[in-house]
């Protein structure tokens, strides 16, 4: 009897992938399939199928369990990543010819859909603003709720509050944006403002702040909060001292996935900063645009110029949300707390 287990070559998963990718060009030649997608979904059914085929003739069914389990793990990788490389792509190929200087500095003050030129800076500096504000508003009720529900949080109103933060995080935008109309606007008074939009991010921003940071803060180990207590600590500064600490990296990927969920938001900002061509720096009066919206409206032109403007715009704000979100793991890690060696 062999000692050692018949393997494979190291070079087969790469042959057999090859092989199915050509195997799956040909048959989607001669079945008349002319989306690449439905190729590359044939090639991945193909790959899996002769893995597991082959992996059982030569090693085992047991190797064979193990490297079906593997193929449709790297497939299903494979299958998520490719739209957004795909959409990444296809963003920076339309817009990268768009983006100057000038783009970045003016504003579409007097420049008609059909007219070439203009620029974003009037919804650049207002997406701007309007997420500071909603951030400034969101952060700090997000992480004091999420403190009081997992160091305080006890009873009836615990569950009261865990409950609605549930249906919040499940509201469409153009309710929030509806219900800051029909308060703010309609029942206050106030007029269209970039604060207005910014106060319907900030509902939108907030359940996801404190579903993150809740998450987090359950992480940190109880022995810290035990360690500190015994020492006398008071425990509101044991949590300002020892638990939020440990927990801020995950905090701020938490703030930042709702910042970036913000950022791209058009139904509220369309309904309560209305939109505009002019350069508003104010936005507690008079409307305002911002990217998404600045996308939306050169799209609904249907002008190859405005199209350009819309996927210059739109590279605008993917590279804006990446810059955050390089930001935001930069204080992570700065405020993260070091561990001896």
């Amino acid at each position: 009897m062999a000692l050692r287990q018949p393997r494979l070559p190291r070079w087969t998963p790469l042959a057999l992938a090859a092989g199915s990718l050509a195997a799956a060009v040909a048959l989607g030649v001669l079945g008349g399939l002319d989306s690449r997608l439905q190729w590359g979904l044939i090639a991945a059914v193909l790959f899996v199928s002769a893995n597991f085929a082959l992996t059982a003739a030569v090693e085992g069914r047991r190797q064979a369990v193990d490297r079906l389990a593997a193929s449709l793990v790297w497939t299903s990788f494979l299958v998520a990543v490719l739209p957004l490389a795909s959409l990444i792509w296809e963003t920076v190929a339309r817009g990268i010819p768009t983006v100057s200087w000038d783009f970045l500095t003016h504003s579409m003050n007097g420049v008609l859909s059909w007219q070439p030129g203009g620029g974003i800076y009037h919804a650049l500096l207002a997406t701007l603003e309007q997420v500071v504000l909603a951030s400034v508003i969101a952060i700090p009720i997000g992480l004091l709720t999420a403190v009081y529900l997992v160091e305080y949080g006890r009873g009836r109103l615990a569950k009261a509050v865990t409950f609605f933060v549930d249906v919040m995080t499940g509201i469409p935008s153009i309710v929030a944006g509806l219900f800051i109309l029909a308060m703010w606007i309609m029942a206050l008074g106030f007029g269209y403002s970039g604060f207005a939009g910014a106060l319907a991010l900030s509902i939108l921003m907030m359940p996801i702040v404190v579903r993150a940071t809740e998450e987090m803060l359950k992480l940190v180990p109880n022995e810290l909060r035990e360690a500190a207590l015994a020492l006398g600590v008071p425990k509101w500064r044991v949590i300002l001292k020892v638990v939020l600490p440990t927990a801020i990296g995950g905090i701020t990927t938490g703030v930042m996935l709702a910042i970036a969920r913000i950022a791209g938001e058009t139904a509220p900002i369309l309904l309560l900063v209305f939109g505009s061509n002019l350069i508003n720096a104010n936005p507690f009066e008079g409307p305002q645009s911002s990217l998404p919206l600045f996308v939306y409206e050169q799209w609904g032109y249907g002008t190859e110029e405005a199209y350009d403007r819309a996927w210059a715009a739109a590279l605008v704000l993917i590279v804006l949300i990446m810059i955050l979100n390089l930001v935001a793991r930069g204080i992570a890690r700065w405020k993260a707390p070091k561990t001896g060696r």
